[in-house]
């Protein structure tokens, strides 16, 4: 016997719908994210990092675990692996003795252009079926929802 969970609202029953609906998809996308190159072998968002950095400078390995709700370990072990590729470099942090800034090499800001330009060829196909509209709405609801629940897990 299936237990039904009783909702008070319709929209509750819709996040809930979505919510199923982003966590079945996030998988699918790391899958096809893995197959062109941009999610490192062990599922950590390799492209994701380097879209980090790019956007908001040179970092720790504590401070991108944070934006990211990772534990900082991963982060890490990316960023070692990372540091091996040659697309990232340590630097010392003026702030902070033991925990270096991570920045991209020009290595790294080619390898970001390069998968920035394979996840463009991927959403540009995966758009052909959808109405720009609905799309932009859904960009927009997920947005609210992601601040929504940026809020709740910094109280």
């Amino acid at each position: 016997m299936v237990n039904q969970i009783i909702y008070r609202t319709q929209a509750g029953q819709a996040i809930e719908e979505l919510i199923v609906e982003i966590v079945a998809t996030f998988f699918l996308l790391r899958a096809q994210g893995m197959r062109i190159g941009v999610v490192s072998s062990s599922g950590e968002g390799y492209w994701s990092v380097l879209r980090l950095l790019n956007i908001k400078g040179s970092q720790t390995v504590p401070q991108l675990a944070r934006y990211r709700y990772v534990p900082r370990q991963s982060v890490q072990k990316l960023a070692n692996e990372m540091l091996n590729d040659g697309v990232i470099e340590f630097l010392n942090n003026p702030a902070h003795k033991r925990s270096k800034l991570l920045r991209l090499t020009p290595k790294g800001e080619a390898v970001f252009q390069e998968m920035s330009d394979r996840i463009a060829t991927l959403a540009e196909t995966l758009a052909e079926q959808q109405d720009t509209d609905q799309l932009q709405n859904a960009a927009n609801i997920m947005k609210q929802l992601h601040e929504q629940l940026r809020t709740m897990l910094n109280q």
